[in-house]
């Protein structure tokens, strides 16, 4: 069996816990408004925080309680009006556990969204009714795509503002179809809201009849949750060596899962060994999985340092100088022809020289077109790097957790792109 037969047979027993959900769309699309309405109508709001809603509510001139300014969390995001910072809230049904961030929607701040979006199960663009899908639409939809999120929920806002019209809706959501075709999105459902009034968000409503689907909470909820980091090979990078009797290895187990007795592979040494303890805070565990921070007795001395390896042996990741990657460039400065970088792979940073820009996607149409050898503030291309030192990566679409990387400016020390390997 292929390694991603593999990984969809352990998909098989679904999950009704926490569902990690990023909010996108374009700027003024209500996305900030929506998420209000969910807490709110959830009872997440606690009476202080609704009571500093009102007052700048007021503040702002408004009659009612306006709720994107639950989520609007920075000063400057009040003053201004719209999201700026990707801002996280947690809330609860009797269902299901969320973690929710809102993305920023203007163009200026997609290297937010793309935070957002990094470890999202879920995604709920907006459109608004009355614009139809817009090109900041098109760019959020590929990059959740492009990210590995498997739920899209794509909310039609702002009915109320065109009369519940559904033909509208369903103009709407054939453009949106059209667009998506090539990307094959796993799960593509369509919900006509009003975020404003709360229709169909997390009660029904009485004005959109019409539509006999689950409201956006009742979708929320159903959506199987498909841990992809549990079900992929075991992946642990090393953060921390701790010396001492015995000697451990801590770090945050990146995919995967591991218990005592099982085999690991070392890598770069390329050595096998055999897991002998799990040691956390609490004592000595019988086992653990993605997410878990941990330390691991090895059965064997092993001289490991930070940024190495632990992986599974049966399916090993990939020992590469020569990457290729689908990059998100995210700084102002564009991506320099031949410039050389630091790559953040896990625990493990290398220099990397740019070796080439292959093409740039274009958003519009999801086509490659041709590249110029640079990239700019948003952009995204596949382009080819050469490594230093070797790193064991996977695939993206076969382990986002390591599949993915970031690039790093070695004079300014900013995060300039986000990679994933193809």
């Amino acid at each position: 069996m292929s390694l991603l037969g593999e990984i969809e047979r352990r998909h098989v027993v679904a999950d009704d816990g926490v569902l990690r959900l990023v909010t996108a769309g374009s700027v003024d699309d209500g996305k900030s408004t929506l998420i209000g309405r969910l807490l709110h109508d959830c009872q997440a709001i606690l009476e202080d925080q609704l009571a500093a809603v009102a007052r700048a509510s007021r503040r702002r001139g408004a009659d009612t309680l306006d709720l994107s300014l639950l989520t609007d969390g920075l000063e400057a995001e009040r003053e201004q009006g719209i999201t700026i910072d990707v801002a996280y809230r947690y809330f609860a049904t009797p269902k299901r556990k969320f973690i929710l961030a809102d993305a920023p929607g203007h163009e200026q701040y997609t290297r937010n969204m793309v935070t957002g979006a990094s470890t999202a199960d879920a995604a709920v663009i907006l459109v608004d009714a009355r614009k139809g899908v817009l090109p900041q639409t098109r760019r959020h939809a590929y990059l959740v795509h492009l990210l590995g999120v498997r739920h899209v929920l794509v909310a039609v806002n702002k009915m109320d503002l065109v009369r519940y019209d559904r033909a509208r809706f369903e103009r709407i959501c054939g453009d949106f179809r059209r667009f998506a075709e090539p990307m094959a999105i796993f799960d593509l459902r369509f919900v006509p809201v009003s975020a404003l009034v709360g229709d169909m968000v997390a009660s029904r409503g009485a004005r959109l009849n019409w539509y006999d689907g689950p409201t956006l909470l009742e979708a929320l909820e159903a959506a199987p949750v498909q841990d992809e980091a549990e079900a992929a090979p075991f992946r642990f990078p090393v953060q921390l060596v701790i010396r001492g009797e015995p000697r451990s290895y801590a770090g945050r187990i990146a995919s995967g899962r591991v218990r005592p007795g099982d085999e690991v592979l070392c890598l770069p040494a390329g050595r096998r060994t055999t897991v002998r303890e799990i040691l956390t805070l609490e004592g000595p565990r019988a086992g653990a999985v993605a997410g878990d921070s941990v330390r691991l007795v090895l059965a064997d001395e092993i001289d490991l340092a930070r940024g190495d390896l632990l992986a599974d042996p049966e399916w090993p990741p990939r020992l590469v100088k020569a990457l290729d990657a689908t990059v998100c460039w995210l700084d102002d400065a564009p991506l320099r022809p031949e410039a050389r970088y630091l790559l953040k792979h896990g625990t493990r940073t290398v220099a990397a020289r740019v070796a080439g820009v292959d093409h740039k996607i274009d958003i519009h149409t999801l086509a490659p077109v041709t590249a110029d050898a640079a990239l700019a503030t948003n952009e995204i291309g596949r382009v080819r790097f050469a490594l230093q030192q070797p790193i064991p990566a996977d695939l993206y679409t076969v382990d986002r957790a390591t599949g993915a990387f970031i690039l790093i400016d070695p004079a300014t020390h900013r995060t300039v792109a986000a990679g994933m390997v193809v």
